[in-house]
Protein backbone atom coordinates (compact mmCIF):
# COMPACT_ATOMS: atom_id res chain seq x y z
CA UNK A 1 0.00 0.00 0.00
CA UNK A 2 2.67 2.41 1.07
CA UNK A 3 4.53 1.65 -2.76
CA UNK A 4 1.25 2.52 -4.23
CA UNK A 5 0.66 5.71 -2.28
CA UNK A 6 4.39 6.39 -2.96
CA UNK A 7 4.12 5.96 -6.88
CA UNK A 8 0.73 8.06 -7.12
CA UNK A 9 2.57 10.88 -4.90
CA UNK A 10 5.50 10.86 -7.60
CA UNK A 11 3.38 10.65 -10.23
CA UNK A 12 1.47 13.79 -9.80
CA UNK A 13 4.81 15.83 -8.69
CA UNK A 14 6.10 14.68 -11.84
CA UNK A 15 2.61 16.12 -13.45
CA UNK A 16 3.30 19.21 -11.69
CA UNK A 17 7.04 19.28 -13.16
CA UNK A 18 5.79 18.78 -16.68
CA UNK A 19 2.99 20.91 -16.80
CA UNK A 20 5.07 23.87 -14.75
CA UNK A 21 8.24 23.44 -17.52
CA UNK A 22 4.94 23.32 -20.83
CA UNK A 23 3.57 26.68 -19.55
CA UNK A 24 7.17 27.74 -19.11
CA UNK A 25 8.39 26.95 -22.38
CA UNK A 26 4.59 28.60 -24.05
CA UNK A 27 5.29 31.50 -22.04
CA UNK A 28 8.93 32.46 -22.66
CA UNK A 29 7.66 31.54 -26.72
CA UNK A 30 5.30 33.97 -26.50
CA UNK A 31 6.82 36.64 -25.10
CA UNK A 32 9.88 36.14 -27.17
CA UNK A 33 7.40 36.86 -30.22
CA UNK A 34 5.94 39.85 -28.53
CA UNK A 35 9.52 41.10 -28.35
CA UNK A 36 9.39 40.66 -32.17
CA UNK A 37 6.06 42.88 -32.95
CA UNK A 38 4.97 39.56 -34.14
CA UNK A 39 1.32 40.51 -35.12
CA UNK A 40 -0.11 37.29 -34.34
CA UNK A 41 1.23 36.89 -31.19
CA UNK A 42 0.31 39.92 -29.89
CA UNK A 43 -3.56 39.35 -30.77
CA UNK A 44 -2.90 36.18 -28.92
CA UNK A 45 -1.76 37.23 -25.81
CA UNK A 46 -4.53 40.11 -25.83
CA UNK A 47 -7.43 37.48 -26.24
CA UNK A 48 -5.17 35.48 -23.39
CA UNK A 49 -5.42 38.52 -21.08
CA UNK A 50 -8.81 39.55 -21.92
CA UNK A 51 -10.84 36.47 -21.24
CA UNK A 52 -8.24 35.33 -18.51
CA UNK A 53 -7.36 31.53 -20.19
CA UNK A 54 -4.92 29.85 -19.32
CA UNK A 55 -1.16 30.65 -19.32
CA UNK A 56 -2.60 35.14 -18.54
CA UNK A 57 -1.65 35.29 -15.37
CA UNK A 58 1.97 33.88 -15.48
CA UNK A 59 2.19 36.13 -18.96
CA UNK A 60 1.55 39.11 -17.09
CA UNK A 61 4.23 38.43 -14.43
CA UNK A 62 6.63 37.71 -16.87
CA UNK A 63 6.54 41.00 -18.98
CA UNK A 64 9.04 43.92 -19.28
CA UNK A 65 8.42 46.69 -21.14
CA UNK A 66 10.06 46.91 -24.35
CA UNK A 67 10.97 50.75 -24.66
CA UNK A 68 9.39 54.03 -23.95
CA UNK A 69 5.57 53.48 -25.61
CA UNK A 70 3.46 56.39 -24.73
CA UNK A 71 0.06 56.04 -23.99
CA UNK A 72 -2.48 58.11 -25.69
CA UNK A 73 -5.82 58.18 -24.36
CA UNK A 74 -8.74 59.88 -26.50
CA UNK A 75 -11.67 60.52 -25.19
CA UNK A 76 -15.03 62.96 -25.66
CA UNK A 77 -18.84 63.02 -26.54
CA UNK A 78 -20.04 61.11 -29.36
CA UNK A 79 -19.89 62.59 -32.75
CA UNK A 80 -16.90 64.96 -31.74
CA UNK A 81 -14.89 62.70 -34.60
CA UNK A 82 -12.48 60.50 -32.42
CA UNK A 83 -12.26 57.61 -34.86
CA UNK A 84 -11.45 60.19 -37.86
CA UNK A 85 -8.67 62.07 -35.15
CA UNK A 86 -7.30 58.21 -34.39
CA UNK A 87 -7.05 57.92 -38.64
CA UNK A 88 -4.85 61.32 -39.52
CA UNK A 89 -2.92 60.37 -35.90
CA UNK A 90 -1.97 57.09 -37.83
CA UNK A 91 -1.39 58.90 -41.23
CA UNK A 92 0.97 61.65 -39.47
CA UNK A 93 2.91 58.68 -37.25
CA UNK A 94 3.19 56.17 -40.21
CA UNK A 95 5.11 58.88 -42.30
CA UNK A 96 7.12 59.90 -39.26
CA UNK A 97 7.69 55.69 -39.36
CA UNK A 98 6.72 55.21 -35.88
CA UNK A 99 5.31 51.61 -35.04
CA UNK A 100 1.60 52.62 -33.76
CA UNK A 101 -0.26 50.20 -31.84
CA UNK A 102 -4.71 51.32 -31.64
CA UNK A 103 -6.91 49.74 -29.11
CA UNK A 104 -10.39 50.78 -29.96
CA UNK A 105 -12.83 50.13 -27.13
CA UNK A 106 -16.41 49.76 -29.47
CA UNK A 107 -19.45 49.40 -27.47
CA UNK A 108 -20.77 45.87 -26.63
CA UNK A 109 -23.51 43.74 -28.34
CA UNK A 110 -25.89 43.22 -26.69
CA UNK A 111 -26.49 39.55 -27.54
CA UNK A 112 -22.88 38.00 -26.76
CA UNK A 113 -20.89 41.21 -25.29
CA UNK A 114 -18.54 41.22 -28.24
CA UNK A 115 -17.30 44.73 -30.19
CA UNK A 116 -19.59 45.91 -32.48
CA UNK A 117 -16.23 47.03 -34.24
CA UNK A 118 -18.22 50.14 -35.80
CA UNK A 119 -14.78 52.56 -35.41
CA UNK A 120 -12.48 49.84 -36.66
CA UNK A 121 -14.35 51.15 -39.99
CA UNK A 122 -12.54 54.41 -40.27
CA UNK A 123 -9.32 52.88 -40.25
CA UNK A 124 -9.21 50.46 -42.79
CA UNK A 125 -6.43 51.97 -44.65
CA UNK A 126 -3.92 50.83 -42.13
CA UNK A 127 -5.06 47.22 -41.51
CA UNK A 128 -1.90 45.61 -43.91
CA UNK A 129 0.03 48.22 -42.70
CA UNK A 130 3.20 46.67 -40.57
CA UNK A 131 3.82 50.06 -38.82
CA UNK A 132 0.49 49.31 -37.29
CA UNK A 133 -1.52 47.26 -35.41
CA UNK A 134 -5.06 47.50 -34.74
CA UNK A 135 -7.40 45.61 -32.11
CA UNK A 136 -10.96 46.41 -31.10
CA UNK A 137 -12.46 45.05 -27.63
CA UNK A 138 -15.76 45.39 -26.31
CA UNK A 139 -16.83 47.49 -23.63
CA UNK A 140 -18.70 44.73 -22.16
CA UNK A 141 -20.86 47.20 -19.90
CA UNK A 142 -17.82 49.09 -18.19
CA UNK A 143 -19.10 52.48 -17.80
CA UNK A 144 -15.94 54.24 -18.02
CA UNK A 145 -15.80 53.66 -21.76
CA UNK A 146 -12.77 51.25 -21.69
CA UNK A 147 -12.57 47.52 -21.70
CA UNK A 148 -12.57 45.87 -18.13
CA UNK A 149 -9.00 44.00 -18.78
CA UNK A 150 -7.56 47.85 -20.26
CA UNK A 151 -4.70 47.79 -17.89
CA UNK A 152 -3.08 44.54 -19.05
CA UNK A 153 -3.52 44.54 -22.39
CA UNK A 154 -1.50 48.26 -22.02
CA UNK A 155 1.00 46.76 -20.62
CA UNK A 156 1.16 43.59 -23.17
CA UNK A 157 1.33 46.52 -25.66
CA UNK A 158 4.38 47.94 -23.79
CA UNK A 159 6.28 44.85 -24.16
CA UNK A 160 6.23 45.00 -27.80
CA UNK A 161 8.07 47.69 -29.97
CA UNK A 162 5.60 50.29 -30.69
CA UNK A 163 6.87 53.80 -30.17
CA UNK A 164 2.85 55.16 -29.89
CA UNK A 165 -0.26 53.58 -28.32
CA UNK A 166 -3.49 54.85 -29.14
CA UNK A 167 -6.59 54.23 -26.93
CA UNK A 168 -9.67 55.23 -28.33
CA UNK A 169 -12.73 54.91 -26.06
CA UNK A 170 -16.18 54.26 -26.52
CA UNK A 171 -17.74 57.97 -26.08
CA UNK A 172 -20.34 58.12 -22.99
CA UNK A 173 -20.13 61.47 -22.06
CA UNK A 174 -19.05 62.75 -18.28
CA UNK A 175 -18.47 59.10 -17.12
CA UNK A 176 -15.61 58.78 -19.46
CA UNK A 177 -12.87 59.99 -17.17
CA UNK A 178 -10.83 56.54 -16.41
CA UNK A 179 -8.81 56.81 -19.25
CA UNK A 180 -7.12 59.52 -17.64
CA UNK A 181 -5.85 57.16 -15.07
CA UNK A 182 -4.10 54.94 -17.52
CA UNK A 183 -2.80 57.20 -20.28
CA UNK A 184 0.23 59.23 -19.97
CA UNK A 185 -1.83 62.20 -22.21
CA UNK A 186 -5.29 62.36 -22.40
CA UNK A 187 -7.09 64.02 -25.31
CA UNK A 188 -10.79 65.29 -24.63
CA UNK A 189 -12.45 65.56 -28.16
CA UNK A 190 -15.16 68.36 -29.00
CA UNK A 191 -16.66 70.16 -31.34
CA UNK A 192 -17.56 73.80 -31.68
CA UNK A 193 -21.37 73.16 -31.17
CA UNK A 194 -20.08 71.86 -27.54
CA UNK A 195 -19.57 75.85 -26.97
CA UNK A 196 -22.51 76.04 -24.89
CA UNK A 197 -21.77 72.57 -23.00
CA UNK A 198 -18.07 73.84 -21.50
CA UNK A 199 -19.22 75.14 -18.18
CA UNK A 200 -21.42 72.13 -17.35
CA UNK A 201 -18.71 69.96 -18.29
CA UNK A 202 -16.04 71.68 -15.79
CA UNK A 203 -16.47 69.17 -12.96
CA UNK A 204 -16.41 66.13 -15.89
CA UNK A 205 -15.08 65.26 -18.69
CA UNK A 206 -13.62 68.21 -19.08
CA UNK A 207 -11.05 67.95 -15.71
CA UNK A 208 -8.99 65.29 -16.88
CA UNK A 209 -7.94 66.85 -19.87
CA UNK A 210 -3.90 67.47 -21.26
CA UNK A 211 -4.71 68.59 -24.39
CA UNK A 212 -7.73 69.95 -25.61
CA UNK A 213 -8.55 69.36 -29.82
CA UNK A 214 -11.70 70.91 -31.42
CA UNK A 215 -12.01 68.68 -34.61
CA UNK A 216 -14.51 69.61 -37.50
CA UNK A 217 -12.93 72.97 -37.04
CA UNK A 218 -14.28 74.24 -40.04
CA UNK A 219 -17.77 74.90 -38.93
CA UNK A 220 -19.19 78.11 -37.98
CA UNK A 221 -18.31 79.71 -34.49
CA UNK A 222 -15.18 77.37 -34.16
CA UNK A 223 -12.18 80.23 -33.60
CA UNK A 224 -14.81 81.67 -30.43
CA UNK A 225 -15.22 78.14 -29.10
CA UNK A 226 -11.39 77.59 -29.35
CA UNK A 227 -10.67 81.15 -27.67
CA UNK A 228 -13.19 80.28 -24.65
CA UNK A 229 -11.86 76.61 -24.37
CA UNK A 230 -8.25 78.40 -24.33
CA UNK A 231 -9.48 80.93 -21.52
CA UNK A 232 -11.11 78.06 -19.52
CA UNK A 233 -7.31 76.03 -19.79
CA UNK A 234 -6.17 78.94 -18.79
CA UNK A 235 -7.85 79.15 -15.71
CA UNK A 236 -7.17 75.75 -15.04
CA UNK A 237 -3.44 75.81 -15.82
CA UNK A 238 -0.28 75.14 -12.92
CA UNK A 239 2.74 73.70 -14.14
CA UNK A 240 1.20 72.18 -17.75
CA UNK A 241 -0.47 74.87 -19.52
CA UNK A 242 -3.20 72.66 -21.81
CA UNK A 243 -3.22 73.56 -25.26
CA UNK A 244 -6.26 73.87 -27.56
CA UNK A 245 -5.65 72.74 -30.67
CA UNK A 246 -8.55 73.28 -33.88
CA UNK A 247 -7.86 70.31 -36.60
CA UNK A 248 -10.15 68.89 -39.34
CA UNK A 249 -9.29 65.32 -38.92
CA UNK A 250 -11.13 64.09 -42.34
CA UNK A 251 -8.67 66.99 -44.13
CA UNK A 252 -5.72 66.26 -41.50
CA UNK A 253 -5.86 69.65 -41.04
CA UNK A 254 -3.56 70.54 -37.43
CA UNK A 255 -2.71 67.00 -37.39
CA UNK A 256 0.91 67.61 -37.11
CA UNK A 257 0.48 70.45 -34.91
CA UNK A 258 -1.38 68.21 -32.36
CA UNK A 259 0.98 65.44 -32.89
CA UNK A 260 4.02 67.87 -31.38
CA UNK A 261 1.87 69.08 -28.84
CA UNK A 262 1.61 65.30 -27.74
CA UNK A 263 5.35 65.18 -27.71
CA UNK A 264 6.03 68.27 -25.76
CA UNK A 265 3.27 66.26 -22.89
CA UNK A 266 5.31 63.20 -23.44
CA UNK A 267 8.47 65.33 -22.77
CA UNK A 268 6.83 67.14 -20.04
CA UNK A 269 5.78 63.97 -18.35
CA UNK A 270 9.17 62.53 -18.03
CA UNK A 271 10.31 65.76 -15.86
CA UNK A 272 7.32 65.17 -13.66
CA UNK A 273 7.85 62.14 -11.68
CA UNK A 274 4.63 62.34 -9.45
CA UNK A 275 2.68 61.97 -12.77
CA UNK A 276 4.16 58.69 -13.27
CA UNK A 277 3.26 57.14 -9.50
CA UNK A 278 -0.14 58.62 -9.96
CA UNK A 279 -0.84 56.61 -12.83
CA UNK A 280 1.11 53.73 -11.07
CA UNK A 281 -1.21 53.97 -8.14
CA UNK A 282 -4.57 54.15 -10.22
CA UNK A 283 -3.65 50.73 -11.98
CA UNK A 284 -2.43 49.37 -8.82
CA UNK A 285 -5.46 50.38 -7.22
CA UNK A 286 -7.73 48.97 -9.96
CA UNK A 287 -5.94 46.04 -9.97
CA UNK A 288 -6.04 44.96 -6.35
CA UNK A 289 -9.84 46.19 -6.14
CA UNK A 290 -10.17 43.80 -9.56
CA UNK A 291 -8.51 40.93 -7.42
CA UNK A 292 -10.61 41.25 -4.47
CA UNK A 293 -13.67 40.96 -6.49
CA UNK A 294 -13.17 38.12 -8.42
CA UNK A 295 -15.12 35.98 -6.14
CA UNK A 296 -18.23 37.77 -6.80
CA UNK A 297 -20.14 37.46 -9.96
CA UNK A 298 -23.67 39.07 -9.74
CA UNK A 299 -25.25 35.22 -10.52
CA UNK A 300 -23.45 34.24 -7.13
CA UNK A 301 -24.83 37.24 -5.36
CA UNK A 302 -27.89 37.11 -6.61
CA UNK A 303 -28.24 32.71 -5.23
CA UNK A 304 -26.75 33.98 -1.93
CA UNK A 305 -29.67 36.85 -1.35
CA UNK A 306 -32.62 34.80 -2.88
CA UNK A 307 -31.02 32.62 0.15
CA UNK A 308 -30.70 35.03 2.49
CA UNK A 309 -34.29 36.83 1.97
CA UNK A 310 -35.78 33.34 2.56
CA UNK A 311 -33.86 32.97 5.92
CA UNK A 312 -33.41 36.09 7.73
CA UNK A 313 -34.02 39.73 8.07
CA UNK A 314 -32.09 40.80 5.08
CA UNK A 315 -30.25 43.95 5.52
CA UNK A 316 -28.04 45.20 2.32
CA UNK A 317 -25.05 46.57 4.54
CA UNK A 318 -24.95 43.63 7.12
CA UNK A 319 -25.08 41.08 3.77
CA UNK A 320 -22.07 43.04 2.45
CA UNK A 321 -19.68 42.56 5.80
CA UNK A 322 -20.58 38.60 6.04
CA UNK A 323 -19.40 38.51 1.97
CA UNK A 324 -15.81 40.63 2.60
CA UNK A 325 -15.85 38.56 5.65
CA UNK A 326 -15.98 35.21 4.31
CA UNK A 327 -14.08 36.27 1.81
CA UNK A 328 -10.89 37.23 4.03
CA UNK A 329 -11.26 34.23 5.41
CA UNK A 330 -10.97 32.19 3.14
CA UNK A 331 -7.42 34.23 2.19
CA UNK A 332 -6.09 33.74 5.50
CA UNK A 333 -6.25 29.84 5.39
Amino acid sequence: MRTQVGFNTFVRDEFKRINAEIVVSEINKIETELRKGNFRQIARAITLVENDLPLAEELLLQLVPYGQCQVIGITGPPGAGKSSLVNAMLKEYVSQEKKVAVISVDPSSPFNFGALLGDRIRMSDYYLNPLVFIRSLASRGSLGGLSHKIIEIIDVIKSCPFDILIIETVGVGQSEVEIAGIADTTLVVMVPEAGDEVQTMKSGVMEIADIFVVNKGDRDLADLFVRNLKNLAHQKANDWEIPVVKTVATEHQGIRELCDCIASHATFTQHHSDRQVALLTEKAFQLIREKRMMPFTKQTLALEIQQALSTQNFQLYRFVNQQLQHIEGKALN
